[in-house]
């Protein structure tokens, strides 16, 4: 590997990690001093979609504060066992799907699902009842998916999503992009990945080394819905990312008691900015069952859209966005206000 690309972790650093999350409710209570009062309704709501964090992202909430941000996102609660008007299939996926674990949605580009593990469960995850056993791309089934990229040849660009790619061990994942990297119209690699913010210790010198050693360009999104997500770990994984020649862009996604409130929304942006990682998509919550909780009005995402845009420069605003099945891109919603006279 080049010397010149800091290498943070070794790979059995990050397994060990990986296979140490905290899986039982009744230890995150106990973890964070949190009522017990709580522990019955994260049972019910963890037996329909089980509890995972990594123990360093627990490290970084709040004792005794059940309205931690980072708590909210991972914590089971009742509300998730009750049904809601329309939060069920939120985008579709599965009517984009051609060949097992490839969905071609967008022009241009494809998205292969290549795990349906998953380093830590958010509450609100769009695929929390995705089928990943009948439409799961492993390591047994990349021919087909690979020969359908092949075949295409208007592709330029690959994602790698999950669950969470980054799950992978890194021989699986270089011989992933080896084969991608063969494909001579596939042009950029985009990974969309939490784990170097939830597990920084996954980036590891072979994952750098898959990311630099071929020829496409590679481009990372991450996954920081607050800007308490981002301690000097994660700083140091967007570092080595960095120093590998990977982009690196950040999606949020809007959620009530999380970062529904443009001093969070700020603080992130220009927490991201300090790493050097751009602010891509500010998404809209995608109505999947057992999130509805989560919800922000659309007015309300308008709104705090429009404030930030008052607060920053124009390239630390995400786009506000919502995915609908079946349209040809990500929606914009309501255009942030601007005044005509105004730089961005």
């Amino acid at each position: 590997m080049t010397a010149s690309i800091p290498a943070i972790r070794s790979i059995s650093d990050w397994r060990r990690a990986y296979a140490d999350c905290v899986t039982s409710p009744e230890e995150l209570l106990h973890m964070l001093g949190l009522p017990s009062y709580l522990l019955p309704g994260a049972r019910r709501a963890s037996a329909l979609f089980p509890l995972r964090v990594p123990r360093g992202y627990v490290a970084r909430m709040q004792t005794g504060n059940p309205d931690d941000p980072l708590l909210r996102q991972v914590l089971p609660l009742d509300a998730e066992t009750s049904d809601s008007a329309g939060f069920m299939d939120p985008v579709g996926d599965l009517r984009a799907m051609p060949v097992p674990g490839v969905l071609h949605k967008y022009k241009g580009r494809v998205l292969l699902i290549t795990t349906g593990a998953c380093a830590i469960n958010c509450r609100y995850c769009f695929r929390r009842h995705f089928p990943y056993a009948d439409a799961n791309a492993s390591d047994r089934q990349w021919d087909a998916a690979l020969a359908y990229i092949r075949e295409d040849d208007s592709v330029s660009e690959v994602i790698l999503s999950g669950g969470d790619p980054l799950v992978l061990a890194d021989h699986k994942l270089h011989y992933l992009v080896a084969r991608l990297a063969d494909i001579a119209h596939v042009e950029r690699l985009r990974i969309h990945s939490r784990l170097p913010v939830v597990l920084p210790e996954r980036v590891t010198d072979g994952l750098l080394d898959s990311l630099a050693g071929n020829r496409l360009q590679p481009v990372m999104v991450l996954h920081a819905n607050h800007g308490a997500e981002l301690d000097a770990s994660v700083h140091a994984a967007c570092a080595a990312l960095r120093g590998a020649g990977t982009t690196l862009l950040n999606q949020t996604v809007l959620l009530r008691g999380v970062n529904d409130d443009t001093a969070a929304l700020e603080d992130l942006s220009l927490r991201l900015f300090a790493m050097c990682v751009l602010p891509y998509y500010l998404h809209a919550l995608d109505p999947v069952r057992g999130a509805a909780h989560f919800l922000v009005s659309e007015q309300r995402a308008a709104d705090l859209a429009a404030e930030l845009a008052d607060r920053l420069p124009g390239y630390l605003v995400p786009r506000l966005v919502r995915e609908l099945a079946g349209e040809p891109g990500k929606t914009p919603l309501t255009t942030p206000r601007h005044r005509e006279t105004r730089s961005s």
